[in-house]
């Protein structure tokens, strides 16, 4: 690990400063919030700040209703506390369990929300030094095609990158329509869940769409009790606990008196450079009674333009089956989360 310079800020102004006046020629400065995924990256000597700016101390770990009937999900909230919140376990079970599902319990009670958002993807190319890297060092190739493909992208990868986000709670966001809310020293604003993340296209080390200088201050939830009954999250991995998704999804219904779908959520993890949403594909489930052909139509919507990179290939019909497979528990009921009465 390369030395750094360290500010322990106390309010969101200062912290903001910190890192806008921080000297470009020294190196990049960086906000730190539980560390568990920057720190990492740090050790392997991935990303190297000259400036660390705590953030720590910032008032932004409540996690509150809005007036119009959301939720608000303050960035530097942990995981765990976000998880196990009685508001979130009532209102959106669908976060509640895909939050559960990533990591560790030791992990969730330091990640925060907002770094949640930020993490790096856990490609092995990205993170050996010695190996090419259009995202650790663009213009360097990438080392994954026609490499170790298993946990990589078989949706909206590029000759450039195909490396795959690594989150659960991204995923239940991007299906719940949540929006991210940034400030800088240029003043405030909000980002869609859906135009947070980016693809890679010829410009993979961007992972997302925050500006230089931006400090996410918290995560707001719309209305959603009409989804909660019939909501559900399926991670498949290589192992039960501590592994990224192969395959995650996130499938959330509404689901009128006659039997009939009045509005659908669909969000696929561990296939893309981003959480993997289409708008069409859920389209073709409303109005129409929960039916296994109707999620097969569905799934195969989702996954249009699927496509493998050898070792990778059997993702495209395992991420078909678990998009019926979570359509069908959704359909049933939410199940009961872990620790329910």
């Amino acid at each position: 690990m390369t030395p750094f310079a360290y500010d322990a800020p106390a309010d969101a102004s200062s912290a903001l400063a910190a890192l806008h006046d921080a000297p470009a020629a020294l190196g990049p400065a960086m906000f730190i919030a539980g560390g568990t995924n920057l720190l990492d990256l740090m050790k392997e000597n991935v990303l190297r700040p000259a400036r660390l700016v705590d953030i720590n101390a910032l008032p932004l770990y409540d996690i509150e209703p809005t007036p119009a009937g959301g939720l608000r999900l303050g960035a530097l909230a942990r995981n765990a506390d976000t998880a196990w919140h009685p508001l979130v376990r009532a209102h959106y079970p669908l976060l509640s369990t895909a939050i559960l599902a990533g990591a560790s319990p030791q992990i969730r009670n330091m990640a925060s929300n907002g770094g949640n958002l930020l993490q790096r993807t856990r490609c092995h190319y990205f993170y050996d030094t010695a190996a090419p890297c259009n995202k650790r060092l663009p213009g360097s190739g990438c080392s994954a095609i026609g490499g170790l493909t298993r946990q990589h992208a078989i949706l909206g990868a590029s000759p450039h990158c195909i490396a795959t986000h690594p989150s659960d709670m991204c995923v239940a966001l991007a299906a719940l329509g949540a929006s991210v809310h940034v400030q800088s020293v240029q003043g405030s604003r909000t980002v869609p869940m859906a135009s947070f993340h980016r693809l890679p296209e010829d410009r993979p080390e961007q992972d997302h769409t925050l500006a230089p200088g931006e400090l996410i201050t918290h995560i707001e939830l719309p209305p959603a009790d009409h989804l909660r009954g019939h909501s559900a999250y399926l991670k498949l991995r290589d192992r039960a606990s501590y592994a990224f998704a192969l395959v995650s999804v996130a499938a959330a219904l509404d689901i009128g008196p006659d039997g009939h779908v009045r509005e659908a959520r669909l969000a696929l993890g561990g296939v893309a450079h981003k959480p993997w949403r289409q708008p069409d594909a859920e389209a073709l489930l409303v109005g129409q009674p929960v039916d296994d052909a109707r999620f097969a139509q569905a799934a195969d919507a989702l996954l249009h333009g699927a496509q493998g990179q050898g070792d990778n290939d059997f993702k495209i019909p395992l991420a078909r089956r678990a998009i019926v497979r979570t359509l069908q528990r959704a359909a049933r009921g939410t199940p009961q989360p872990l620790g329910a009465a």
